[in-house]
């Protein structure tokens, strides 16, 4: 009988990719101090992060690692002053993500890519709060300027919560076919098709 419970070395490579793509997106993040790239972002990061969540899923065989991971990243944006809403949004897309890649029992290469479009929504949760609580969000921001916080104010009406959520999930499987593309050889070797 097969055991699908997580061991010590499936842990160590969720912490190791989440270590990884987190590098990846703050680098990427340090964008958003210029406000026209902060709703990029939803595009930056998956398509960036695409190349070493693809390498993680070449790993992953057992349910629970992408979910571990996305909210690991979730926990990580809390830390660095994100806020809470991308742990609840990180949970959701890794559990529907964990759902895709059981499907075809880890095997499938163009699950992989959805995975990493599904999974790449949790970069969104950042920006909730700039549609439900912008006055709450920048007055913890108050160092970045007016000029900043009007500039953003603008470039986030309410419309674009669904744009960036669509946006955040083409992107991330454009990372992932990006990553599935360079990483053919480490494909074949996992056994994925």
């Amino acid at each position: 009988m097969k055991n699908d419970s997580l061991k010590g070395k499936d842990l160590i490579n969720v912490g190791i990719f989440t270590a990884i793509y987190f590098i990846i997106v703050f680098a990427v993040a340090l964008l958003g101090y210029i406000p026209i790239f902060m709703p990029l972002l939803c595009v930056i990061v998956p398509i960036a992060g695409g190349i070493p969540f693809m390498l993680f899923l070449t790993r992953v065989r057992k349910f629970g690692m992408v979910l571990i991971m996305s909210i690991l990243m979730g926990l990580l944006m809390l830390l660095t002053g994100m806020g809470y809403y991308s742990i609840f949004v990180g949970a959701i897309s890794g559990f529907i993500a964990e759902l895709i890649l059981r499907s075809d029992n880890y095997k499938s290469s163009s699950k992989a890519v959805l995975c990493s479009g599904v999974f790449s929504i949790w970069v969104w949760g950042n920006f909730i709060p700039l549609f439900t609580n912008i006055e709450g969000y920048f007055s913890t921001r108050q160092g970045y300027g007016q000029e900043y916080i009007d500039a953003l104010t603008n470039l986030m009406p309410l419309w674009m919560a669904p744009v960036l959520l669509i946006a955040a999930f083409v992107s991330g499987i454009i990372g992932g076919l990006i990553g599935k593309a360079l990483l053919k050889k480490h494909f074949k070797k996992a056994g994925i098709a």
